[in-house]
Protein backbone atom coordinates (compact mmCIF):
# COMPACT_ATOMS: atom_id res chain seq x y z
CA UNK A 1 0.00 0.00 0.00
CA UNK A 2 1.14 3.24 -0.96
CA UNK A 3 2.07 5.86 1.75
CA UNK A 4 -1.25 7.96 0.84
CA UNK A 5 -3.37 5.10 1.21
CA UNK A 6 -1.38 4.04 4.58
CA UNK A 7 -2.42 8.23 5.49
CA UNK A 8 -5.72 7.64 4.46
CA UNK A 9 -6.41 4.74 6.21
CA UNK A 10 -5.33 5.73 9.28
CA UNK A 11 -7.18 8.90 9.16
CA UNK A 12 -10.46 6.92 8.65
CA UNK A 13 -9.51 5.34 11.92
CA UNK A 14 -9.36 8.58 13.54
CA UNK A 15 -13.19 9.43 12.30
CA UNK A 16 -14.34 6.89 13.49
CA UNK A 17 -12.90 7.04 16.65
CA UNK A 18 -14.09 10.24 17.04
CA UNK A 19 -17.72 9.18 15.73
CA UNK A 20 -17.85 6.49 18.71
CA UNK A 21 -17.02 8.96 21.19
CA UNK A 22 -19.80 11.50 19.78
CA UNK A 23 -21.79 8.91 19.39
CA UNK A 24 -21.71 7.31 22.98
CA UNK A 25 -22.33 10.70 24.26
CA UNK A 26 -25.59 11.31 22.28
CA UNK A 27 -26.59 7.74 23.40
CA UNK A 28 -25.86 8.28 27.07
CA UNK A 29 -28.10 11.48 26.65
CA UNK A 30 -30.72 9.89 24.57
CA UNK A 31 -30.78 6.75 26.48
CA UNK A 32 -30.08 4.22 24.11
CA UNK A 33 -29.55 0.66 24.50
CA UNK A 34 -26.00 -0.73 24.20
CA UNK A 35 -27.37 -2.96 21.21
CA UNK A 36 -28.73 -0.04 19.65
CA UNK A 37 -25.60 1.82 20.05
CA UNK A 38 -23.01 -1.13 19.06
CA UNK A 39 -25.75 -1.11 16.01
CA UNK A 40 -25.07 2.32 15.44
CA UNK A 41 -21.39 2.28 15.91
CA UNK A 42 -21.01 -0.75 13.10
CA UNK A 43 -22.89 1.13 10.44
CA UNK A 44 -21.11 4.50 11.15
CA UNK A 45 -17.64 2.78 11.12
CA UNK A 46 -19.06 0.73 8.04
CA UNK A 47 -20.09 3.55 6.21
CA UNK A 48 -16.89 5.91 6.73
CA UNK A 49 -14.39 3.03 5.48
CA UNK A 50 -16.64 1.55 2.64
CA UNK A 51 -18.33 4.53 1.02
CA UNK A 52 -20.41 3.02 -1.27
CA UNK A 53 -24.46 3.70 -2.63
CA UNK A 54 -26.89 2.39 -0.16
CA UNK A 55 -28.18 0.37 -2.91
CA UNK A 56 -25.27 -1.82 -3.60
CA UNK A 57 -25.00 -2.65 0.06
CA UNK A 58 -25.48 -5.97 1.17
CA UNK A 59 -28.96 -7.23 1.64
CA UNK A 60 -27.73 -9.36 4.52
CA UNK A 61 -26.86 -7.30 7.45
CA UNK A 62 -24.18 -9.59 8.55
CA UNK A 63 -21.89 -9.16 5.88
CA UNK A 64 -20.27 -5.53 5.59
CA UNK A 65 -19.11 -5.09 1.96
CA UNK A 66 -22.07 -4.81 -1.07
CA UNK A 67 -23.22 -8.25 -2.88
CA UNK A 68 -23.96 -6.85 -6.01
CA UNK A 69 -25.94 -9.86 -7.33
CA UNK A 70 -24.21 -10.24 -10.83
CA UNK A 71 -21.13 -11.06 -8.12
CA UNK A 72 -22.36 -13.09 -5.51
CA UNK A 73 -24.67 -16.09 -4.26
CA UNK A 74 -26.33 -15.01 -1.39
CA UNK A 75 -25.80 -18.59 1.23
CA UNK A 76 -26.72 -17.52 4.84
CA UNK A 77 -23.97 -15.63 6.39
CA UNK A 78 -21.84 -16.08 3.55
CA UNK A 79 -21.23 -15.31 -0.22
CA UNK A 80 -20.22 -17.12 -2.86
CA UNK A 81 -18.98 -15.80 -5.77
CA UNK A 82 -19.90 -16.44 -9.41
CA UNK A 83 -17.31 -17.44 -11.77
CA UNK A 84 -18.21 -15.96 -14.63
CA UNK A 85 -17.21 -12.72 -12.41
CA UNK A 86 -13.54 -14.05 -12.04
CA UNK A 87 -13.63 -13.30 -16.36
CA UNK A 88 -10.78 -10.37 -17.09
CA UNK A 89 -9.86 -10.27 -13.39
CA UNK A 90 -6.64 -11.44 -13.40
CA UNK A 91 -4.64 -14.04 -11.47
CA UNK A 92 -5.60 -12.29 -7.70
CA UNK A 93 -9.41 -12.33 -7.09
CA UNK A 94 -10.76 -8.91 -6.22
CA UNK A 95 -11.61 -8.11 -2.83
CA UNK A 96 -14.61 -6.77 -3.38
CA UNK A 97 -15.66 -9.99 -5.26
CA UNK A 98 -13.88 -11.88 -3.00
CA UNK A 99 -16.19 -14.70 -1.29
CA UNK A 100 -17.30 -14.18 2.31
CA UNK A 101 -17.41 -17.43 4.72
CA UNK A 102 -18.88 -15.85 8.35
CA UNK A 103 -19.96 -18.53 11.43
CA UNK A 104 -22.07 -15.44 12.69
CA UNK A 105 -22.06 -11.52 11.40
CA UNK A 106 -18.68 -9.83 10.35
CA UNK A 107 -17.07 -7.75 13.08
CA UNK A 108 -16.61 -4.18 12.69
CA UNK A 109 -12.98 -3.77 14.45
CA UNK A 110 -10.50 -0.85 15.39
CA UNK A 111 -7.07 -1.41 14.53
CA UNK A 112 -6.31 0.86 17.44
CA UNK A 113 -7.84 -0.80 19.94
CA UNK A 114 -6.68 -4.40 18.77
CA UNK A 115 -4.47 -6.35 20.36
CA UNK A 116 -3.04 -10.28 19.84
CA UNK A 117 -2.91 -12.20 23.10
CA UNK A 118 -0.51 -15.03 22.95
CA UNK A 119 -0.77 -17.58 26.02
CA UNK A 120 -0.53 -21.30 27.35
CA UNK A 121 2.12 -23.46 28.65
CA UNK A 122 3.56 -23.97 25.37
CA UNK A 123 5.23 -20.42 25.92
CA UNK A 124 7.91 -20.05 28.62
CA UNK A 125 7.35 -18.09 31.95
CA UNK A 126 3.73 -18.16 30.52
CA UNK A 127 2.03 -21.32 32.17
CA UNK A 128 -1.63 -19.67 32.43
CA UNK A 129 -3.78 -17.13 30.48
CA UNK A 130 -3.36 -14.65 33.44
CA UNK A 131 0.18 -14.14 31.88
CA UNK A 132 -0.37 -13.52 28.33
CA UNK A 133 2.23 -11.49 25.83
CA UNK A 134 0.11 -9.24 23.92
CA UNK A 135 1.33 -7.02 20.44
CA UNK A 136 -0.97 -4.37 19.11
CA UNK A 137 -1.33 -3.60 15.38
CA UNK A 138 1.38 -1.07 15.04
CA UNK A 139 3.87 -3.80 17.33
CA UNK A 140 2.86 -6.32 14.66
CA UNK A 141 3.07 -4.34 11.69
CA UNK A 142 6.61 -3.10 12.76
CA UNK A 143 8.53 -6.83 12.83
CA UNK A 144 9.66 -7.84 9.34
CA UNK A 145 7.13 -8.69 6.77
CA UNK A 146 6.13 -11.06 3.55
CA UNK A 147 4.34 -11.17 0.97
CA UNK A 148 2.82 -14.48 -0.48
CA UNK A 149 0.01 -15.25 -3.10
CA UNK A 150 -2.41 -18.43 -1.77
CA UNK A 151 -5.66 -18.98 -2.14
CA UNK A 152 -8.73 -19.29 0.68
CA UNK A 153 -11.06 -21.92 -0.05
CA UNK A 154 -14.07 -23.82 2.32
CA UNK A 155 -13.89 -27.03 2.91
CA UNK A 156 -17.45 -27.52 1.25
CA UNK A 157 -16.28 -25.80 -1.62
CA UNK A 158 -18.31 -27.89 -4.14
CA UNK A 159 -20.74 -29.75 -1.64
CA UNK A 160 -23.87 -29.57 -3.65
CA UNK A 161 -21.93 -31.71 -6.43
CA UNK A 162 -22.61 -34.75 -3.86
CA UNK A 163 -26.06 -34.23 -4.24
CA UNK A 164 -26.09 -33.09 -8.00
CA UNK A 165 -23.96 -35.32 -9.75
CA UNK A 166 -23.88 -38.38 -7.06
CA UNK A 167 -27.20 -38.69 -5.78
CA UNK A 168 -26.04 -38.26 -2.08
CA UNK A 169 -27.57 -36.14 0.83
CA UNK A 170 -25.18 -34.38 2.78
CA UNK A 171 -25.06 -31.48 5.30
CA UNK A 172 -24.15 -28.23 5.23
CA UNK A 173 -23.99 -24.84 2.68
CA UNK A 174 -24.78 -25.86 -0.52
CA UNK A 175 -21.73 -24.24 -2.48
CA UNK A 176 -20.75 -24.62 -5.91
CA UNK A 177 -17.41 -24.08 -6.78
CA UNK A 178 -17.44 -20.21 -5.70
CA UNK A 179 -16.23 -20.81 -2.12
CA UNK A 180 -12.59 -19.67 -3.24
CA UNK A 181 -10.40 -17.19 -3.92
CA UNK A 182 -6.52 -16.07 -4.51
CA UNK A 183 -5.42 -12.83 -2.79
CA UNK A 184 -1.68 -11.11 -2.15
CA UNK A 185 -1.24 -11.69 1.28
CA UNK A 186 1.28 -9.20 2.82
CA UNK A 187 2.27 -9.92 7.20
CA UNK A 188 4.11 -11.22 9.69
CA UNK A 189 5.09 -14.75 9.86
CA UNK A 190 3.53 -16.63 12.67
CA UNK A 191 6.73 -18.21 13.56
CA UNK A 192 8.76 -14.86 14.08
CA UNK A 193 5.19 -13.95 16.26
CA UNK A 194 5.89 -17.28 18.30
CA UNK A 195 9.86 -17.20 18.74
CA UNK A 196 9.23 -13.51 20.38
CA UNK A 197 6.31 -14.86 22.81
CA UNK A 198 9.05 -17.05 23.76
CA UNK A 199 8.38 -19.94 22.25
CA UNK A 200 9.04 -23.51 24.69
CA UNK A 201 10.51 -26.28 23.25
CA UNK A 202 7.91 -28.13 24.43
CA UNK A 203 5.04 -26.83 22.67
CA UNK A 204 3.02 -29.07 20.13
CA UNK A 205 -0.12 -27.15 19.09
CA UNK A 206 -1.00 -23.43 18.73
CA UNK A 207 -4.97 -22.40 18.39
CA UNK A 208 -5.59 -19.61 17.03
CA UNK A 209 -9.51 -17.79 18.26
CA UNK A 210 -11.55 -15.20 16.26
CA UNK A 211 -13.39 -11.88 17.73
CA UNK A 212 -16.30 -12.22 15.91
CA UNK A 213 -19.45 -13.52 17.99
CA UNK A 214 -19.92 -16.93 19.92
CA UNK A 215 -21.22 -19.69 16.81
CA UNK A 216 -24.51 -21.24 18.20
CA UNK A 217 -24.99 -24.84 16.98
CA UNK A 218 -28.42 -26.53 17.75
CA UNK A 219 -28.75 -24.55 20.54
CA UNK A 220 -25.62 -24.80 22.24
CA UNK A 221 -23.12 -22.02 22.10
CA UNK A 222 -19.46 -23.24 21.02
CA UNK A 223 -17.37 -20.52 21.36
CA UNK A 224 -15.69 -18.35 19.00
CA UNK A 225 -14.49 -19.93 16.53
CA UNK A 226 -11.14 -21.45 16.62
CA UNK A 227 -9.03 -24.14 15.42
CA UNK A 228 -5.65 -25.68 16.42
CA UNK A 229 -2.68 -25.87 14.01
CA UNK A 230 0.56 -28.35 14.66
CA UNK A 231 3.45 -26.62 15.67
CA UNK A 232 4.91 -27.81 12.33
CA UNK A 233 2.47 -26.05 10.03
CA UNK A 234 2.40 -23.10 12.57
CA UNK A 235 6.17 -22.49 12.04
CA UNK A 236 6.33 -23.26 8.21
CA UNK A 237 4.83 -21.04 6.44
CA UNK A 238 1.56 -19.38 8.15
CA UNK A 239 0.91 -15.76 8.13
CA UNK A 240 -0.76 -13.41 10.39
CA UNK A 241 -1.98 -11.47 7.16
CA UNK A 242 -2.99 -7.46 7.72
CA UNK A 243 -3.00 -6.75 3.87
CA UNK A 244 -4.77 -8.15 1.08
CA UNK A 245 -4.08 -7.28 -1.98
CA UNK A 246 -2.51 -4.64 -1.21
CA UNK A 247 -5.04 -3.05 0.55
CA UNK A 248 -6.27 -3.13 4.38
CA UNK A 249 -8.22 -6.41 5.28
CA UNK A 250 -11.54 -5.55 4.53
CA UNK A 251 -14.17 -6.12 7.73
CA UNK A 252 -15.44 -9.10 6.15
CA UNK A 253 -12.19 -10.94 5.72
CA UNK A 254 -10.72 -10.25 8.66
CA UNK A 255 -9.52 -7.13 9.39
CA UNK A 256 -7.40 -6.16 11.28
CA UNK A 257 -5.29 -9.20 11.20
CA UNK A 258 -6.38 -12.40 10.04
CA UNK A 259 -4.13 -16.29 9.90
CA UNK A 260 -3.42 -17.04 6.99
CA UNK A 261 -2.54 -20.76 6.59
CA UNK A 262 -1.99 -21.52 2.83
CA UNK A 263 -3.28 -24.87 1.08
CA UNK A 264 -5.04 -25.57 3.98
CA UNK A 265 -9.06 -25.91 4.21
CA UNK A 266 -9.95 -22.23 5.11
CA UNK A 267 -11.66 -23.26 8.43
CA UNK A 268 -7.38 -23.18 9.32
CA UNK A 269 -7.00 -19.38 8.34
CA UNK A 270 -8.99 -17.51 11.47
CA UNK A 271 -10.12 -14.44 10.52
CA UNK A 272 -9.97 -11.06 13.16
CA UNK A 273 -7.58 -13.01 15.25
CA UNK A 274 -7.18 -12.25 18.93
CA UNK A 275 -5.29 -14.35 20.53
CA UNK A 276 -3.35 -17.64 20.18
CA UNK A 277 -3.44 -19.86 22.60
CA UNK A 278 0.47 -21.99 22.26
CA UNK A 279 0.15 -25.72 24.26
CA UNK A 280 2.32 -28.20 25.02
CA UNK A 281 -0.49 -31.04 24.54
CA UNK A 282 -2.68 -31.38 22.02
CA UNK A 283 -5.55 -29.13 21.42
CA UNK A 284 -9.25 -29.57 20.66
CA UNK A 285 -12.12 -27.23 19.42
CA UNK A 286 -15.83 -28.18 17.50
CA UNK A 287 -13.66 -27.24 14.57
CA UNK A 288 -11.41 -30.52 14.56
CA UNK A 289 -13.55 -32.99 16.59
CA UNK A 290 -17.39 -32.58 15.48
CA UNK A 291 -16.53 -30.27 12.12
CA UNK A 292 -14.09 -30.51 9.60
CA UNK A 293 -13.71 -34.31 9.58
CA UNK A 294 -14.69 -36.96 7.17
CA UNK A 295 -17.37 -39.26 8.42
CA UNK A 296 -19.04 -41.86 6.09
CA UNK A 297 -18.90 -45.80 5.24
CA UNK A 298 -15.18 -45.17 3.87
CA UNK A 299 -14.78 -43.58 6.95
CA UNK A 300 -14.12 -45.01 11.04
CA UNK A 301 -16.44 -44.61 13.19
CA UNK A 302 -15.00 -42.04 14.40
CA UNK A 303 -14.23 -40.10 11.96
CA UNK A 304 -11.36 -39.32 9.87
CA UNK A 305 -8.33 -37.03 11.26
CA UNK A 306 -8.87 -33.41 11.17
CA UNK A 307 -8.76 -32.02 7.54
CA UNK A 308 -5.79 -30.15 6.83
CA UNK A 309 -4.81 -29.84 3.27
CA UNK A 310 -7.76 -28.38 -0.07
CA UNK A 311 -8.18 -30.72 -2.60
CA UNK A 312 -7.71 -30.49 -6.39
CA UNK A 313 -10.50 -28.73 -8.59
CA UNK A 314 -11.13 -27.00 -12.16
CA UNK A 315 -14.04 -24.61 -12.64
CA UNK A 316 -14.98 -22.65 -15.65
CA UNK A 317 -15.33 -18.80 -15.58
CA UNK A 318 -18.93 -19.19 -16.90
CA UNK A 319 -22.28 -19.02 -16.06
CA UNK A 320 -23.96 -22.12 -15.35
CA UNK A 321 -26.39 -22.87 -18.42
CA UNK A 322 -24.96 -20.35 -20.92
CA UNK A 323 -25.70 -20.57 -24.31
CA UNK A 324 -23.32 -20.52 -27.33
CA UNK A 325 -24.61 -20.23 -30.94
CA UNK A 326 -23.68 -23.24 -33.30
CA UNK A 327 -20.86 -22.37 -35.53
CA UNK A 328 -19.46 -19.88 -33.85
CA UNK A 329 -15.81 -20.27 -32.51
CA UNK A 330 -15.04 -19.38 -28.77
CA UNK A 331 -12.60 -19.48 -26.17
CA UNK A 332 -13.18 -21.08 -22.81
CA UNK A 333 -11.51 -20.31 -19.85
CA UNK A 334 -11.08 -21.38 -16.34
CA UNK A 335 -8.60 -21.88 -13.33
CA UNK A 336 -7.46 -24.90 -11.42
CA UNK A 337 -6.06 -25.54 -8.33
CA UNK A 338 -4.69 -28.07 -5.34
CA UNK A 339 -3.70 -27.91 -1.81
CA UNK A 340 -1.31 -31.09 -2.47
CA UNK A 341 0.84 -28.89 -5.16
CA UNK A 342 0.71 -27.36 -8.38
CA UNK A 343 -1.58 -27.43 -11.24
CA UNK A 344 0.66 -28.46 -14.51
CA UNK A 345 -1.83 -30.07 -16.81
CA UNK A 346 -6.03 -29.42 -17.27
CA UNK A 347 -7.87 -31.46 -19.99
CA UNK A 348 -11.13 -30.29 -20.75
CA UNK A 349 -14.09 -32.13 -22.78
CA UNK A 350 -16.67 -30.27 -24.50
CA UNK A 351 -19.17 -32.96 -25.49
CA UNK A 352 -19.99 -34.30 -21.61
CA UNK A 353 -17.00 -36.58 -21.22
CA UNK A 354 -16.18 -38.39 -24.80
CA UNK A 355 -13.35 -36.93 -26.45
CA UNK A 356 -10.82 -34.89 -24.35
CA UNK A 357 -8.38 -31.37 -24.94
CA UNK A 358 -5.40 -30.67 -23.65
CA UNK A 359 -5.79 -26.94 -22.04
CA UNK A 360 -3.42 -23.74 -22.45
CA UNK A 361 -2.35 -22.90 -19.55
CA UNK A 362 -1.45 -19.06 -18.25
CA UNK A 363 0.52 -19.39 -15.15
CA UNK A 364 3.61 -20.97 -14.13
CA UNK A 365 2.57 -23.85 -12.44
CA UNK A 366 2.99 -23.05 -8.27
CA UNK A 367 1.71 -24.31 -5.22
CA UNK A 368 -0.70 -22.70 -3.36
CA UNK A 369 -2.58 -20.92 -6.08
CA UNK A 370 -4.44 -21.32 -9.29
CA UNK A 371 -3.41 -21.93 -12.75
CA UNK A 372 -5.48 -19.75 -15.39
CA UNK A 373 -5.85 -21.84 -18.72
CA UNK A 374 -8.03 -21.77 -21.87
CA UNK A 375 -9.19 -23.91 -24.69
CA UNK A 376 -10.82 -22.95 -28.45
CA UNK A 377 -14.12 -24.79 -28.51
CA UNK A 378 -16.93 -24.43 -31.70
CA UNK A 379 -19.93 -25.62 -30.67
CA UNK A 380 -21.48 -27.68 -33.11
CA UNK A 381 -24.98 -29.86 -33.15
CA UNK A 382 -27.51 -27.73 -31.18
CA UNK A 383 -28.72 -28.93 -27.79
CA UNK A 384 -27.20 -29.28 -24.28
CA UNK A 385 -24.41 -30.92 -23.35
CA UNK A 386 -21.63 -30.32 -20.54
CA UNK A 387 -18.21 -28.53 -20.25
CA UNK A 388 -15.64 -30.88 -18.26
CA UNK A 389 -12.32 -30.04 -16.73
CA UNK A 390 -10.05 -32.02 -15.37
CA UNK A 391 -6.62 -30.96 -13.77
CA UNK A 392 -3.35 -32.98 -12.71
CA UNK A 393 -1.21 -31.55 -10.25
CA UNK A 394 2.53 -31.78 -9.36
CA UNK A 395 2.06 -34.50 -6.51
CA UNK A 396 0.21 -37.15 -9.58
CA UNK A 397 -3.16 -36.29 -8.34
CA UNK A 398 -5.75 -35.97 -11.20
CA UNK A 399 -9.56 -35.30 -10.13
CA UNK A 400 -11.90 -38.29 -10.28
CA UNK A 401 -15.29 -38.98 -12.08
CA UNK A 402 -16.35 -39.49 -8.60
CA UNK A 403 -15.79 -38.33 -4.75
CA UNK A 404 -15.36 -40.24 -1.80
CA UNK A 405 -18.85 -39.88 -0.12
CA UNK A 406 -18.39 -38.06 3.47
CA UNK A 407 -21.89 -36.93 5.44
CA UNK A 408 -20.83 -33.21 5.67
CA UNK A 409 -19.83 -33.07 1.63
CA UNK A 410 -16.00 -31.72 2.36
CA UNK A 411 -13.68 -31.74 -0.23
CA UNK A 412 -15.36 -33.19 -3.04
CA UNK A 413 -12.79 -33.37 -5.57
CA UNK A 414 -14.59 -34.93 -8.88
CA UNK A 415 -14.72 -33.80 -12.54
CA UNK A 416 -17.95 -31.38 -12.38
CA UNK A 417 -20.23 -31.25 -15.52
CA UNK A 418 -20.61 -27.58 -16.21
CA UNK A 419 -24.22 -27.31 -18.19
CA UNK A 420 -24.34 -25.73 -21.23
CA UNK A 421 -26.82 -25.26 -24.18
CA UNK A 422 -25.79 -24.68 -27.98
CA UNK A 423 -28.21 -22.66 -29.95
Amino acid sequence: MSAAGSADHHEIAYDRRRLRQWLAGEARAEGVTRRRLLTLLAATAAATALPVPEAARAADPTIVKPLPPEWFIPRGTNAETRWEALRGTGHHTPNERFFVRNHTATPVLDADDWRLRLWGDGLRGTPGEDKPVELGYDDLRALPAVTRTAFVECAGNGRSYYSTQHGETVTGTAWTLGAVGVARWRGVRLADVLRRAGLSPYAVDVQPRGLDAEYVSGGESLGRVRRPLPLAKALDDVLLAYEMNGEPLPYDHGYPVRVLVPSWVGIASIKWVGDIEVSAQPLYSPWNTTFYRLFGPAYPQEGSKPLTRQTIKSAFELASGATFPAGQSQVLHGRSWSGAGAVTRVDVSTDGGTKWRRARLYDRPRSGTWTRWSVPWTPGTPGPTHLLARATDTAGRTQPDTAVFNTQGYLFDAVVRHPVTVV
